[in-house]
């Protein structure tokens, strides 16, 4: 494995992990507070699964495919979606938390600026992705192509 299909296998790999762990607190906090549901908690397995383990295996397949690392956005892009990945759904983690456990707190601004700062980390990323897929696809496209002969039967 190259050093950047290993970094976005592990990143998968723990967002894996973080998406469970993540179902599995809600389920057992909310059953812990006697806690009808309805919270930003509900919504964190699933952000973790969609947005870290998802992404990261798609990303994976591009970057063995097209070679992603070798575009100058490469490092920023994906440092950025992992602290976008985090900052966002742990945001929606803290948020969630104290909306289970009843606290006023829980419609703090602050969280939601918090929340808001990795929606726009995430975009950034995308952006950044988008930049290194448009690079990697254009030299692909330049590169010489093996011209495949036809015997003749």
């Amino acid at each position: 494995m190259t050093r950047a299909t290993t970094m976005f296998y592990r990143a998968a790999a723990a967002f894996t992990g973080l998406g469970l762990l993540a179902g599995l607190y809600y389920r057992e906090l909310t059953h812990f507070t006697d806690h009808p549901g309805g919270t930003q908690l509900s919504t964190t397995h699933t952000h973790f699964l969609v947005l870290g383990t998802v992404f990261g295996l798609v990303f994976l397949l591009l970057e063995r495919e097209f070679e992603l690392s070798r575009s100058k956005a490469f490092g920023g892009f994906f440092w950025t979606w992992v602290a976008g990945t985090v900052v966002t759904v742990g945001a929606q983690v803290f948020k969630g938390s104290l909306q289970v456990l009843g606290s006023a707190a829980a419609e703090s601004k602050a969280i939601a600026g918090i929340s808001g700062l990795g929606h726009i980390a995430l975009t950034v990323a995308f952006v950044m992705f988008f930049l290194a897929l448009r690079s990697r696809l254009k030299a692909d496209a330049s590169a010489p192509r093996a011209e495949l002969v036809s015997e003749a039967v």
